[in-house]
């Protein structure tokens, strides 16, 4: 059947352990669009496909060309529906270039201002918390994604009066808009959840000018959503909250930084990171927005067929919901579950199964699904 729609996908997997999980992503989604159309499990979406280009660019990019991806990338990048992308970084590179050279390059450039993050609690994955095993625990990290800590802002100086004297100056960017639009968004989201409560994170009693703005921001746009519950919580105070009272939380936003550090901190609670997925999105869609698994390019596992590719898989489900999928989305979550459940996992959950075994059960998964809705309908 030929799909009613095609989406134009760039596929970036970069470094490590991310050629592998992309590969990974791109078999479930394509199976995920062989399966639509006429499928009444499906809901009332048409038949979808995917046409994908992959770029070759990362740290073997640089090795070659000195530079992380094309110059002209940005350009070519435009013109594609989303971005799916695996992981940057590998020691033939320092990791503030390979970073600022790829990954951020895209992110900052194409203003994904919105960096979001759900914790995932799946079953069959044994959490450290003891709470996860008698308490529902469903929460999202909003992550302010194109100013705050990671602005680039500031420089090293003075090192010609000799060692040990040089001076580095890293400076934080708040804007008011900035910190707005970020706020307006995590409220957004937080009317689509059971739970209605958005938890600010700052550090103002000691950062008393970018935080304080934070502070002064969330209080005005709190105004306008008197149906949404608030709380504001030091940083410091909310990792041990992430910890003791992770029932509380149902939408997190924080800064550049914090929300980087406490999104890993839920990842890592819920069991891994391997299972952490993420979304870069430019809300406005001036742009194309960027999907991608959390857990990074894990050099010491790189190319042995073992990494969790359920980071990824989730990934691809908020990139079908960004595309305007939600029912496949749920499928696709829904199958993942059901491969936890059922104990297949890779070695990083406990588990015994490889990458492609877990990506197998998965579009397993998948299949029985579509034929349970077939035979229902």
């Amino acid at each position: 059947m030929r799909a009613q729609k095609c989406f134009r996908i760039a596929a970036i997997p970069a470094d490590g352990v991310g050629k592998e999980v992309i590969a990974a992503g791109r078999r479930v989604l394509d199976a995920l669009a062989d399966q639509s159309g006429g499928n009444p499990a499906g809901g009332a979406e048409s038949s979808f496909g995917f046409e994908w280009r992959e770029f070759p660019w990362g740290s073997e990019y640089y090795a070659e060309h000195g530079r992380m991806m094309d110059p002209e990338g940005l350009d070519v990048l435009r013109g594609f529906d989303a971005i799916y992308f695996g992981a940057v970084g590998w020691e033939n590179v320092p990791d503030h270039v390979s970073l600022w050279g790829l990954r951020l390059n895209i992110t900052q450039n194409f203003d994904q201002w919105a960096n979001v993050r759900p914790v995932t609690f799946l079953p069959g994955i044994e959490s450290p918390l003891r709470k996860a095993d008698r308490v529902p625990l469903d929460w999202v990290v909003v992550r302010e994604n194109s100013e705050g800590e990671y602005a680039g802002l500031g420089g090293r100086n003075l090192s010609g009066r000799g060692p040990g004297n040089e001076v580095a100056v890293q400076t934080a960017l708040f804007t008011e808009k900035g910190c707005e639009r970020i706020i307006r968004f995590a409220f957004d989201l937080a009317r689509t959840r059971p739970v209605r409560k958005v938890s600010s994170v700052t550090k103002s009693n000691a950062q008393q000018y970018g935080s304080v703005l934070w502070d002064d921001v969330f209080k005005r746009v709190a105004a306008d959503y008197p149906d949404v519950g608030t709380e504001s919580v030091l940083v410091d105070a909310m990792s041990a909250k992430f910890v003791l009272h992770p029932e509380d939380l149902s939408v997190v936003v924080a800064s550049n930084l914090f929300a980087d550090i406490l999104s890993d901190l839920g990842s890592a609670l819920a069991g891994s990171l391997g299972l952490a997925a993420s979304a870069n999105l430019n809300p406005e869609r001036r742009f194309p927005s960027m999907f991608e698994p959390v857990h990074g390019s894990a050099p010491d596992i790189a190319g042995r067929g073992i990494c969790n590719p359920v980071g990824a898989i989730l990934s691809a489900a908020l990139m079908l919901d960004h595309l305007g999928l939600p029912a496949a989305a749920r499928r696709l979550e829904a199958a993942v579950a059901a491969v936890t459940a059922a104990g297949i996992r890779t070695r990083d959950v406990g588990g015994s199964a490889d990458t492609e075994e877990v990506t197998n059960a998965v579009i397993e998964a998948l299949r029985l699904t579509e034929l349970s809705g077939s035979v229902s309908g």
